[in-house]
């Protein structure tokens, strides 16, 4: 068996964990619902405060999707109970970011500023014009967000300008030397 998928899934006191007979799991709790289809040859068991999966065939691909299953349900249950969150920490001079109304707006340098939609789901907050909190019950959908927010100006290695994640070490060069 999957060393991950043989693994029970706890379920917190607040967290409410639901399977129907097509495979759909709903998992509500304080923070909010996530929603998400099983493969057809995963099934989940819940018992009381504890859910288990199983598989029905032995192939590769299934016991991938075992594992891969039994993540996602797990982040789920974290996710409506806890949440998530990624920071981000943006270097350069005259570089900020703010929120106005739906949407993110950052000055990286350019031209123009740039304006981020703020996906549903998500929230950001910009503490000291340079630092970005995004939060959110999806940790995918928070980790695709930051993503996507460092793409705009990732961090170069000459003088370590751009957005990076809180804590990113980057690995800087040295310039060229005039002879």
């Amino acid at each position: 068996m999957s060393r991950i998928g043989r693994k029970s899934i706890q379920i917190p006191d607040k967290v409410k964990l639901d399977v129907s007979e097509a495979g759909d799991v709903t998992v509500e709790g304080p923070k909010g619902r996530l929603q998400w289809s099983l493969p057809r040859q995963i099934s989940l068991k819940v018992d009381g405060k504890e859910a288990s999966l199983s598989r029905s065939a032995e192939t590769r691909s299934v016991k991938a999707l075992h594992g891969l299953s039994r993540s996602l349900i797990n982040n789920m249950v974290a996710g409506v109970s806890r949440g998530f969150q990624k920071s981000l920490e943006i270097h350069g001079v005259g570089f900020r970011a703010q929120v106005q109304g739906a949407n993110l707006t950052m000055s990286l340098g350019f031209s123009h500023p740039i304006v981020f939609p703020i996906p549903d789901g998500i929230k950001i907050t910009v503490q000291e014009n340079t630092k970005l909190l995004i939060e959110g019950i999806d940790k995918q959908k928070v980790g695709q967000v930051a993503a996507d927010i460092r793409a705009f100006y990732p961090p170069e290695p000459y003088k370590g300008k751009g957005i990076r994640y809180t804590g990113e070490q980057i690995l800087r060069k040295e310039g060229k030397t005039v002879q």
